[in-house]
C-alpha cells in the first residue's frame, strides 16, 4: 500500500474508532440503566399497568396466560424503559460524533435540536400515558359485551402500551424533522404549507397504522400530528429567518 492511500485509510479507522466507542457508551449507559431500574421491574409494571387497572370492570384484573409471563413481560418493559431513561446519553453520544464535520451555522441550531428532541419525545410519551391511555383503554373495557369477562393479558397489554408510547413518542417529533427539511433548504416553509391538505390525509393514515384500531386512539395521534407539522412550520419560519439575519450580519462583518 502506498503513502497515499495509508494517509487516507487512517481517517478511515479513527472515524470507526471513534464510532465504535461511542456505541459502546450507549450500550454501557443502556446496560447501567437497566440494571438500576431492575430491581423495580414490577413497581414500574404496575405503573404503566395503572390506567388499565383502574378502568377494568369491577371484579375484574389483569391475567398471565403464558408460564414465564410475569418475568418476562415486567423485564421486557425494564428494557425500554432504560433505552428511554438513557436518551439523553445516546443523543449526546450521536451529537459528539457528528459535530466535528458540521459547519459553525449548523451547530448553531443542531445542539438546541437535539435538546428539543429529546424534551419532545418525554413529551409524547407523557401525553399517551395521561390522555391516550385512559381513553383507550376505557373504551375497550367499556364496550365489553354482556356476559363477557374482560381480563387482558399482560404480555398482550404491554405490547399494545409500547406500541402508544413508541407512536407518541416518534409523532411528537415532528416539529424537529419539518424544522430541519426547512433549514437545510431541501424544501420551503410556504411550499410546505401548500402540502399542508395531503400532510393531514398522511397523518390520518399512520394514525391508522400505528394504533389500535379504534377511532379514538387513532385521532388522538393524527390531530396531534398535524398541529405539531403547523409548529414545525412556524419555527422553521423562524430558524431560516434568524440565519438569514447571521449570514448577512457575518457577510457585513
Amino acid at each position: 500500500m502506498s503513502d497515499a492511500e495509508q494517509d487516507q485509510s487512517q481517517p478511515l479507522i479513527a472515524h470507526l474508532t471513534e464510532l465504535r466507542d461511542r456505541l459502546l457508551r450507549i450500550v454501557l449507559a443502556v446496560l447501567i440503566c437497566t440494571l438500576g431500574l431492575f430491581p423495580f421491574a414490577n413497581t414500574i409494571y404496575s405503573f404503566v399497568a395503572e390506567p388499565m387497572q383502574r378502568l377494568l370492570p369491577e371484579g375484574s384484573s389483569m391475567i398471565a396466560t403464558e408460564i414465564a409471563s410475569t418475568f418476562l413481560t415486567p423485564f421486557k418493559l425494564v428494557l425500554v424503559s432504560a433505552f428511554c431513561l438513557a436518551m439523553p446519553v445516546i443523543l449526546h453520544q450521536i451529537w459528539q460524533f457528528i459535530s466535528p464535520g458540521m459547519y459553525r451555522h449548523e451547530k448553531r441550531i443542531a445542539a438546541p435540536l437535539l435538546i428539543s428532541s429529546v424534551a419532545l419525545f418525554y413529551a409524547g410519551l407523557a401525553f399517551a400515558y395521561y390522555v391516550v391511555f385512559p381513553l383507550v383503554f376505557g373504551f375497550f373495557s367499556g364496550i365489553t359485551p354482556e356476559g363477557v369477562s374482560y381480563t387482558p393479558d399482560i404480555s398482550r397489554f404491554l405490547d399494545t402500551a409500547l406500541k402508544l408510547f413508541l407512536a407518541f413518542g416518534v409523532a411528537f417529533e415532528i416539529p424537529i424533522a419539518t424544522v430541519l427539511v426547512i433549514a437545510s433548504g431541501a424544501i420551503t416553509a410556504n411550499d410546505l404549507a401548500e402540502k399542508r391538505p395531503y400532510v393531514i390525509i398522511a397523518c390520518f393514515v399512520f394514525g391508522m397504522l400505528l394504533t389500535p384500531p379504534d377511532v379514538i386512539s387513532q385521532m388522538l395521534l393524527a390531530v396531534p400530528m398535524w398541529l405539531l407539522f403547523e409548529v414545525g412550520i412556524i419555527f422553521g419560519r423562524l430558524v431560516k429567518k434568524k440565519r438569514a439575519d447571521t449570514d448577512a450580519k457575518d457577510e457585513q462583518e
